[in-house]
């Protein structure tokens, strides 16, 4: 999607191509009645020097399968090098400790010893690898209660991971990280995981109102401001918390916020074809759950009789995080195929390698 033309209700898509550059489907327009905008978010470098250059964003597959072929040649070549390994060499810097940072902290530490395991024998985890989880808040999951930010310190810390905290990024380099404060971290590699905002391509919608953050800006209903034919969800879409009470400011682009959008837009659809008015959106936060993979999960859960939240964490939290992720596993693909799903990676973990090495 490249644009809009709201007096014709159309939507512009742009012409794609195939590996070798050839052009399978032209530039073309397909029509709507209802519009329903969920382009998602992307990564907000706060125009930091060298963040597009040098360090990897975690956006789409592809940057994904990126990082991993990077992260596992440079254990390659440490374990196949003349000289032993260099410091920081084998060095990571996650900058951003919300969620998606703090999690990717714990991963790499299981993941590269897992790696280290395939007979590198020249690379000492202990010595060799070090991660840096850097934020620029006075606290990791600063989103979060301050309880899961304390309880996910003390799991970082008890795997080596390096944070640091009121820490923020002046430049990415090549080589690693220079702090405002003149610090300088090495770093091999270099994950940007510190805040998003929308896409560039609302601000190519034929007028619409957009946010700072490239957010499309939405009426209690979820209808743009500026056409009620125009939806948006999601990350995207700069949503009102609470339709009654302005001063709670905006939905945050979490994904229980866009899944909780998308069930409330599906009930929308029907009043609309059916004449009846639309229903205000209301976000209920039900809490957080932050997944340390085979280490240990922590969260809070809200509990709306009491008012209240309760932590919890270990093998309760882990339950409750599968639990979460096979809830939207089966609003995408339905019930029979996700438990057929669950059931035939239950029957071949024991047979799959730990870590992707190719």
């Amino acid at each position: 999607m490249i644009g809009l033309r709201r007096d014709r209700k159309e939507v512009l898509l742009a012409p794609t191509f195939d590996e070798e550059g050839r052009e399978i489907t032209p530039r073309r327009t397909v029509p709507y009645d209802t519009l329903v905008v969920a382009v998602g978010s992307v990564i907000n470098d706060f125009g930091t020097p060298g963040v597009k250059e040098h360090a990897i964003a975690l956006d789409a597959t592809e940057q994904a399968a990126r990082f991993n072929r990077r992260l596992v040649n440079a254990l390659l070549r440490g374990h196949t090098q003349e000289g032993p390994v260099r410091p920081g060499q084998l060095h990571v810097a996650i900058i951003g400790a919300g969620a998606t940072g703090t999690e990717l902290a714990a991963e790499l530490h299981r993941t590269t010893r897992a790696v280290v395991a395939y007979g590198l024998d020249r690379v000492d985890p202990e010595r060799d690898i070090q991660i840096t989880l850097i934020e620029a808040a006075d606290r990791i999951l600063p989103g979060l209660p301050p309880r899961i930010s304390e309880a996910a310190m003390r799991l970082l810390e008890n795997l080596g991971v390096k944070v640091r905290i009121r820490a923020r990024v002046a430049e990415v380099r090549p080589d690693g990280v220079r702090l405002a404060d003149g610090d300088f971290i090495p770093s091999e590699l270099v994950v940007w995981a510190a805040g998003v905002k929308g896409p560039d391509v609302p601000r190519d919608f034929d007028g619409l109102e957009v946010g700072r953050g490239n957010q499309l800006v939405v009426l209690p209903t979820l209808q743009t401001t500026r056409d009620p034919n125009v939806f948006a969800i999601g990350d995207c879409a700069l949503c009102p918390r609470d339709p009654v009470r302005p001063e709670a400011g905006t939905v945050p682009p979490r994904a229980q916020a866009a899944h909780q959008q998308a069930s409330h837009m599906v009930r929308q659809i029907r009043r609309r074809l059916a004449g009846e008015p639309l229903q205000p959106f209301v976000y209920r936060d039900f809490g957080s759950l932050v997944s340390f993979g085979e280490y240990s999960t922590v969260g809070n859960l809200m509990g709306f009789l009491s008012g209240r939240s309760m932590m919890i964490e270990g093998w309760f939290a882990r339950l409750m995080y599968r639990s979460l992720y096979k809830m939207h596993e089966r609003a995408l693909h339905g019930s029979v195929k996700t438990a057929l799903g669950t059931l035939a990676r239950t029957l071949t973990r024991r047979t799959e390698p730990r870590v992707k090495l190719h």
